[in-house]
């Protein structure tokens, strides 16, 4: 199984590293996994080929690369603007139980909400046959590249915000090659960090909750993931962990296929941009706030599983509060 990173060693790195097979390397001729995978898809390449082509430098300590904070995302868009962090919900097998407990008080009892109907569809068409087209998840946006954070960065909770909560999950990493097609680079450990007490107040208000910072893992895993894949999510707050709780993921666990979950997001036209690159969260069913945790400034989310090697670590932090003002011209 091929890692693919981006280590910052004065300017950036593209370090490959093979399961069992020796240690990580730095790949030359390139300095970002953006340019890396273009070149690949302009040779008409996989990753694995494309990195054997260019061959391989010198050896990287990724575990002291990692304490000395020089991990940086897997990958990076020369312009942000041009990378789309979006994501769908309700995918996982018992994810609908805490979004269900947020929303039931806005309904009658006997009445079944929104969410516990969208899992439901799920479970029932989310796995079609090839060939079929499936029922659409939910579906939400988080904004651009620059809402990305790598780990060891903090991530920034708006001063107008109600809550800082983590969302431990995988994430798929897109490229749209020159002819419109969305070619998978792999797969990473994400924090699809959101504002679950401004979901709680209004469902409706769920796209105003997920405009929030997101963290991904330093390792692009490539290939097949295991149709199962259990972690752990930890919170510390100063010298105690205050939350601490295995989740899972992959198809096994999940109501939705991963190519169901691609086909509804690349339906669109505007998501088929030539250069473009695409984060896509999975959702999770494991979240603090539902165990009735009240996170702070200053705790610190860490997020690890297996067949990932290196943890997803973030501190939570507040941003000062910003006045807008619109002037008319």
């Amino acid at each position: 199984m091929l890692r693919i990173l981006q280590v910052r060693d004065g300017d950036s790195q593209v370090v490959v590293a093979w399961d069992g097979v020796g240690s990580a390397r730095v790949v030359r001729g390139v300095t970002s996994t953006y340019e890396l995978a273009k070149g690949a898809i302009e040779a008409g390449q996989s990753l694995a080929e494309r990195v054997d082509a260019l061959g391989y430098g010198v050896e990287v300590d990724l575990e002291l690369a990692g304490r000395e904070g020089r991990l940086g995302l897997p990958v990076a868009h020369p312009d942000p603007a041009h990378f789309f962090v979006a994501g769908t919900g309700l995918t996982h097998l018992g994810s609908a139980d805490g979004r269900d407990k947020m929303h039931k008080a806005a309904q009658a009892a006997e009445k079944p909400t929104d969410s516990m109907r969208m899992f439901q569809m799920g479970v029932e068409g989310g796995k079609p046959a090839d060939g079929q087209e499936g029922v659409q998840p939910e579906w939400f946006y988080k904004g651009d590249g620059s809402q990305l954070r790598a780990t060891g960065e903090d991530l920034v909770s708006p001063a107008f915000a109600l809550d800082g909560g983590e969302e431990p999950e995988l994430a798929a990493i897109y490229l749209v090659g020159p002819d419109g097609t969305p070619y998978r680079l792999g797969f990473c450990l994400a924090n699809e960090f959101s504002d679950h007490v401004t979901e709680k107040g209004n469902y409706l208000w769920l796209a105003h909750s997920k405009l929030r910072q997101a963290a991904l893992g330093p390792e692009l895993l490539v290939g097949d993931l295991p149709q199962s894949v259990e972690g752990t999510s930890r919170i510390r707050r100063g010298d105690d962990v205050i939350f601490d709780k295995p989740f899972v993921s992959g198809e096994a666990n999940m109501s939705h296929s991963l190519a169901n979950l691609e086909h509804h997001n690349f339906k669109y036209d505007l998501f088929r941009r030539p250069g473009d690159l695409h984060v896509h969260f999975f959702g999770t069913a494991t979240l603090s706030f539902s165990e009735g945790v009240k996170t702070e400034p200053g705790d610190v989310f860490e997020i690890s599983a297996e067949p990932f090697k290196l943890p997803l670590v973030n501190r939570l932090t507040v941003a000062a509060a910003t006045p807008v003002s619109v002037r008319k011209l």
